[in-house]
């Protein structure tokens, strides 16, 4: 788990992936044939081979707040980079990229139950007047919400699991991917959480047979919330539907199958709203079968997101045996 915590305290929002690019390099480097990057800040790992070519995608972005306006009392203004929740924001603490640390707060003449909206909130950094505040950030500077890395029994707790577990799953089976006669791509992709751009550039250029997301998803078993199959400890999900796709009953199949030989823990995805890499992925260029593996996450888009081991490590195997396969698609 240490290099997973090593993931998610790097800060990396949407536009500032490149941060993390040293660390996976390093990882992943001595199994792949070929390593490099594009022009819209994807990492692009190639391990080559004569058959089918698939391309499993986990982006490395996460959400956070960009520095708009700095006002002459020192408090920063800032817009939301991805889907920020106001609410879960209020009263969190925002790290930038050279370490300054702030709070996030609301005007007190509001009503935090009417009238708390972006235009009400800004992040206090200590800062006396806007010139001390300039001295420690500008417009433009990006800032990840604060959230200690817990490892607690079968579980861990931190901020930037979306989808830094995406992207820690994908290191793994590439370290366990000896051999492989499929034409593999690995893509870190950029900028999910604010459109999926990233993989659909990807997409473009590779043009794959096949192309997976690896990324997380929502679960239904806390009190009080939407009702779904998914579970903490249920094992890899495999979606079947969400906001942006519905995925290749072909290939479903084929993970299910995979799954099953394997004795790997699964089960089904369906998602009422959100989308991943896949939804960009499918239609790029003439099409390619889509599907995604998702890891179950709790309190998605919070600094407390909430994982089980059981289920990462179902979705390195599931990954990792599927890399490996001849297959027939129907």
């Amino acid at each position: 788990m240490q290099l997973l915590k090593q993931l998610t305290q790097i800060t990396a929002v949407s536009g500032s992936e490149n941060n993390l690019f040293d660390l996976i390099q390093r990882e992943i480097k001595p199994c792949v044939d070929e390593l490099y990057t594009d022009a819209l800040g994807n990492l692009i790992a190639h391990k080559k081979g004569g058959g089918k070519k698939i391309l499993f995608a986990a982006h490395t972005d996460e959400i956070g707040v960009m520095v708009n306006y700095i006002d002459d009392n020192g408090f920063v203004r800032f817009s939301p980079v991805g889907g920020v929740d106001l609410y879960a924001s209020l009263y969190q603490r925002v790290v930038f990229a050279n370490g300054t640390v702030g709070t996030v707060c609301f005007e007190s003449k509001s009503d935090v139950k009417k009238d708390l909206k972006v235009s009400t909130m800004y992040i206090d950094i200590g800062a006396r007047s806007k010139e001390d505040a300039l001295k420690l950030v500008t417009p433009g500077d990006t800032g990840a919400f604060v959230g200690d890395f817990v490892h607690r029994e079968n579980t861990v707790v931190s901020k930037a699991l979306d989808n830094r577990a995406g992207v820690y799953i994908l290191i793994e089976a590439i370290k366990r991917l000896k051999s492989t006669s499929q034409d593999l791509y690995f893509v870190f992709s950029s900028q999910e959480e604010i459109g999926l751009r990233g993989a659909k550039t990807a997409a473009y250029t590779i043009e794959p047979d096949v192309a997976i997301a690896v990324d997380v998803t929502d679960t239904g078993d806390t009190p009080g919330c939407e009702t779904m199959e998914v579970r903490l400890g249920g094992g890899a999900a495999i979606k079947i539907m969400d906001k942006s796709v519905i995925t290749h009953k072909g290939l479903r199949d084929l993970l299910v199958r995979c799954a099953r030989e394997h004795d790997i823990p699964y089960q089904f995805e369906i998602l009422a709203f959100g989308g991943t890499d896949a939804g960009a992925m499918q239609t790029v260029k003439s099409g390619a079968a889509t599907g995604a593996i998702s890891l179950p996450l709790r309190y998605i888009h919070s600094p407390a997101e909430t994982a089980s081991i059981s289920d990462i490590e179902a979705c390195i195997n599931l990954v990792s045996e599927f890399a490996k396969k001849d297959f027939i698609l129907v």
